[in-house]
């Protein structure tokens, strides 16, 4: 099978040139001359794709090839660009910065290449003029297999400026399809993990994308962005399909022997070898209305769009719900999953729903699944920075100088609602918390790097940890999880 949706990576040589601008303005761009456009970002990132969401009306993905494997990067790239007319990628940092030690992996050039698009290099050229060339011709030049189909100039101060910069590019041979001027920054506000999501600015971040689509559309050469993502090389595979993807995968092991409320089995702590949006119409029905809750809203921002539709090909009928305004789980919960993102912003207002706080500790008692990452985590804690959170945990948290960030191999410790002892996984660490103590009795990974170290809690059904994962990478974690829903 082969496709060749039409498509463009869009990169830069470092942080801060302009991508996301660039990026979302694109999209933005197209879909208001009328086209399906595909959003996506290279990486972990959850915060770009929610801005890509509203440029372009669809679901923002992302393109992982550390934390999915690069085999998957371009079916899971068809899966988001069915019925598209044209996809737009948005790269990570410096176009050759990939995982740290792993050389091109999870590079934007990696998935440049793994998606056979051309690229448009966004370049920052306010302290430059014809230095740009040497720079452009450089980032061309540097892997063979990267097609670098032009630049688009940022900050570019006048008329004069401009000249200069495209009589230098003329001679590197490489087209420039754009120049946007050097501009107060559209509003897009950030604090200590990145820009503001765009569920706690929804109104500000729509005028934001709007502003970035003018500067865009007054900018670029749109007609000539679409033939060059025309050009892009057909991909010789098959879309990914959450359906399939767990028909053809291995059963998953017998849920762990327990009654309610006992622990699950754990080997020694010394054998480690190392939000959605509420959805829009009809609910899908499962045969059996086995109810999986998923924590969105403000303060939970951070999901994959694959682990709902994973647990949904499972048999869960998945529900969101939002822990700042809803004071129960949705009927008949029979699952917990809370994501990432900002409860130490929300600390306050997740306190004071006590309602809610007392209904997740109940469920978690039972011994039901409860699969919680990062800001998750958090909420399960006792507290956060010194506000009753769940209580679920008998850990504190709180807020921390350091930032923690990194790719992380893992091997799960102990017996869970999401996996058996041994399982890898590729999981991502993202925050500037600290939880005391870091794993419970019962641990949830054991990590290798930075250092070595036991991570997370498991007890009862409740699998609890700072690791971000992607589930396409073992869709059997989906299954077994809703397995456990149906028996527990």
């Amino acid at each position: 099978m082969t496709s060749s949706v039409p498509r463009l990576v869009i990169a830069a040589p470092s942080s801060g040139s302009g991508k996301t601008t660039v990026a979302t303005g694109l999209m933005a761009a197209f879909a208001a001359r009328g086209l399906a456009v595909s959003p996506h970002k290279v990486g972990p990132d959850y915060i770009d794709p929610g801005y890509h969401a509203l440029a372009s009306g669809r679901v923002g993905r992302n393109l992982d090839a550390y934390l999915c494997g690069p085999e998957l990067v371009a079916p899971l790239f068809l899966h988001g660009a069915r019925g598209c007319d044209i996809a737009v990628v948005e790269g990570v940092m410096g176009m050759f910065d990939g995982a740290a030690g792993e050389g091109e992996l999870a590079s934007t050039a990696h998935v440049a290449k793994l998606l056979r698009a051309p690229v448009v290099l966004v370049v920052d050229a306010s302290s430059q003029s014809r230095s740009v060339a040497a720079l452009v011709h450089g980032f061309a030049s540097w892997d063979p297999e990267v097609r670098v189909g032009g630049v688009i100039l940022n900050k570019v101060a006048s008329d004069r400026h401009e000249a200069l910069l495209r009589e230098a590019l003329e001679s590197a041979g490489v087209p420039v399809f754009g120049v946007l001027r050097r501009v107060a920054q559209v509003d897009t506000p950030s604090r200590h993990l990145g820009l503001v999501p765009v569920a706690e600015r929804r109104g500000a971040a729509v005028d934001a994308v709007a502003a970035m689509a003018e500067q865009v559309r007054a900018g670029c050469d749109l007609d000539g962005l679409v033939s060059l993502a025309r050009g892009a090389g057909a991909l010789s595979c098959a879309a990914w399909d959450a359906a399939e993807v767990l028909a053809s995968s291995p059963p998953p092991p017998l849920p762990v022997p327990s009654s309610r409320g006992s622990a699950p089995s754990t080997p020694p702590r010394g054998s480690a070898p190392w939000t959605p949006d509420r959805p829009e119409g009809p609910r899908p029905q499962t045969p059996d209305g086995l109810v999986v809750a998923v924590a969105g809203g403000p303060a939970f921002t951070f999901s994959y769009a694959e682990h709902s539709e994973l647990l949904t090909a499972a048999g869960a009928e998945v529900v969101p719900f939002d822990p700042l305004r809803d004071e129960q789980l949705p009927d008949g919960t029979a699952g917990l999953v809370i994501g990432g993102g900002f409860p130490e912003v929300y600390a306050a207002e997740l306190s004071a729903n006590e309602p809610l706080r007392k209904a997740v500790a109940a469920l978690a008692e039972t011994g039901a699944p409860v699969a919680a990452e990062c800001a998750g985590l958090l909420y399960l804690c006792r507290e956060l920075d010194g506000q009753p959170m769940c209580g679920v945990l008998d850990a504190s948290a709180r807020m921390a100088d350091r930032l923690t960030l990194g790719y992380r191999d893992a091997v799960a410790v102990s017996d869970s609602s999401l996996a058996v002892a041994g399982t890898r996984m590729r999981g991502h660490e993202f925050h500037r918390t600290v939880v005391e103590p870091e794993a419970g009795d019962a641990a949830a990974w054991g990590v290798r790097v930075p250092r070595r170290r036991l991570e997370g809690f498991v007890q009862r059904g409740v699998h609890a940890s700072y690791l971000h994962t992607h589930w396409a990478s073992v869709p059997g974690v989906a299954r077994r999880f809703v397995e456990r829903c149906r028996t527990s």
